[in-house]
């Protein structure tokens, strides 16, 4: 699978650096997981708030994704862990998901690493509170 830059908000950005710092500090599981975040900081580009695209998965985007090996649809909004709560569909950057969407675009098919396995998910609608949805349909 092909490598993208990932974009994202100066804001998002500070914040994310400072969470990463404080979990690669205090956090001994999830190592690689964090390193990974890390790796794709590094590489992002960092753009104005107002020039992010209505299809990128931006901190707070209600984004609908589908398993690609069971047809199975999920939704969840990107938050930051300490927004993130069980049965709320409150997905934190932190998780696998959250790091492997964060950054993405309407239509990616992004690789996961779960507790089941490895997953291949497909992000096919995107929503930001404050600029509206995004089908995949749409984005065509």
């Amino acid at each position: 699978m092909p490598h993208r830059t990932i974009l994202i908000t100066h804001s998002d950005m500070s914040r994310l650096r400072r969470l990463l710092e404080s979990a690669l500090h205090f956090l001994r599981r999830d190592r690689s997981h964090l390193e990974a975040l890390e790796h794709e900081l590094n590489n992002a580009q960092v753009v104005p708030t107002e020039e992010i695209p209505q299809n990128v998965v931006v901190l707070n985007s209600r984004v609908r994704l589908r398993d690609l090996d069971t047809g199975r649809r999920t939704a969840y909004t990107l938050v930051f862990p300490k927004d993130s709560h069980t049965g709320e569909d409150r997905l934190s950057v932190l998780a696998p998901i959250g790091t492997a969407i964060l950054g993405r675009r309407l239509g990616d098919v992004v690789e996961c690493i779960v507790p089941a396995g490895v997953r291949m998910l497909k992000i096919e609608e995107v929503e930001e509170i404050s600029r509206g949805t995004l089908k995949f349909d749409d984005a065509a």
